[in-house]
């Protein structure tokens, strides 16, 4: 579920993996493991991922449709 959404946002924007891995902090190598669906980031990545984009964990998650962050 993370992957697809991931993925899909990150496109949609034009962001590439490698943007957010850098920005973020995240190996590059952990980056494509997310996004080919290897793994599932840790929560701290989770935050990293989500503050970086300026969406909610939730929506990252699938847990909602709204990207927005409550805030």
């Amino acid at each position: 579920m993370f992957m697809d959404i991931f993925v899909s946002f990150i496109q949609s924007k034009k962001i590439t993996p490698y943007r957010v891995a850098k920005e973020t902090g995240i190996s590059q190598g952990l980056m494509g493991e997310y996004c080919h669906g290897m793994k599932t980031p840790t929560w701290q990545n989770l935050i990293r991922i989500a503050d970086y984009l300026d969406v909610s964990i939730d929506y990252l998650l699938g847990r909602t449709d709204i990207p927005e962050v409550n805030r």
